[in-house]
């Protein structure tokens, strides 16, 4: 029986997506929390907590859309055509992020609070357009012939504006439980206290996308209420409560990594949600992976590259979480 290679490809890319969404999410979550936090100390931790780490964590991103040009070059073609403003502008965001992160520490004290708008404005506007990208891909792509057969903004709608901001609600709770995983004192304890906030706030976006969205599609609602479907939906709001009241029990006591770890069950399951609504279409409403995928060879000769170069990123990205675990200190790094 020989491998299903479009299958296997939808499982790297989405696996490489996951680790994009939960690797770079919470260092734009700290550039979202930016302005809660005016004084020079605090900012200088928040950014050293990710500061030997960011850069790498979106070797996923390039990994992901490389791979869907790689694998499913249809849908590469389609997904950009349709999405090129949004991603456009998202990509705009993290170049200024980037250079904020670069000469924020080296420029002079008059100029840092320029490089902290930078930072703030280029998080936000990333955050946002990856949000608004995802939900205008959950609304569905118009495809005539192979081609894209939408307008320059068909993305813009009131659902994909929704999840723009519901996406900024749901970083600025990662980037706020790392935090309290990274960090100690007053900013730990203002940490938690916004995070109880964002944990109710991300709450009732999770709850408006799940009732919109099957309001909206009608296939959608089809699929997560038709058996044996339900049986597969049905755990993820009630693991999503479930993790919700764990997580707010945590944020009382005196736990350091376990709001973070809930935090990103919450994203994973967001994401499960997604991958149930969509399956096995890597398009909406018709194209699935097996339409969209290129050619057997070409999905083989590129597996093989895929199977080298993923473990090598994993080991380097777990080696570098490892030396610079602990907690970050005003003027002392990582201990």
């Amino acid at each position: 029986m020989g491998i299903d290679l479009p299958l296997t490809w939808a499982v790297i890319i989405l696996f490489g997506v996951m680790m994009y969404v939960v690797m770079d999410g919470f260092d734009l979550g700290i550039g979202i929390l930016y302005p809660f936090f005016d004084a020079k100390d605090d900012r200088d931790v928040m950014m050293n907590t990710v500061a030997p780490v960011w850069d790498g964590n979106e070797t996923w991103l390039v990994l992901g859309g490389a791979g869907l040009l790689a694998a499913f070059p249809l849908a590469y073609a389609v997904i950009l055509s349709a999405f090129y403003l949004p991603l456009v502008l998202m990509l705009v965001g993290l170049v200024f992020r980037g250079v904020a992160f670069e000469f924020r520490f080296k420029s002079p004290p008059g100029k840092r609070r320029l490089w902290d708008k930078a930072f703030v404005g280029g998080s936000v506007t990333a955050t946002f357009f990856q949000g608004v990208t995802l939900g205008a891909y959950i609304d569905g792509i118009q495809v005539a012939d192979g081609n894209y057969a939408g307008g320059a903004f068909d993305w813009l709608t009131p659902f994909s504006l929704f999840t723009g901001a519901g996406l900024i609600a749901a970083y600025a709770l990662l980037g706020a439980t790392w935090l309290i995983m990274k960090t100690e004192g007053s900013l730990h304890e203002r940490m938690r206290l916004l995070a109880k906030r964002l944990a109710w706030v991300l709450l009732a976006v999770l709850v408006v996308i799940s009732v919109w969205t099957p309001l909206a599609h009608h296939e959608i609602a089809a699929r997560w209420f038709s058996l044996p479907n339900v049986f597969w939906f049905a755990p993820v709001p009630v693991l999503v409560l479930l993790a919700i009241h764990r997580l707010l029990h945590d944020l009382e006591g005196e736990s350091h990594a376990s709001p973070f770890v809930l935090t990103l069950a919450l994203i994973f399951l967001g994401y499960s949600g997604l991958g149930i609504s969509m399956w096995p279409n890597i398009i909406r409403p018709g194209i699935s992976i097996w339409d969209a995928a290129g050619p057997p060879q070409s999905l083989g000769f590129a597996l093989v590259g895929a199977l080298l170069i993923i473990p090598m990123i994993l080991t380097y990205t777990a080696f570098s979480y490892w030396v610079f675990r602990g907690k970050v200190r005003v003027g002392e790094g990582y201990h």
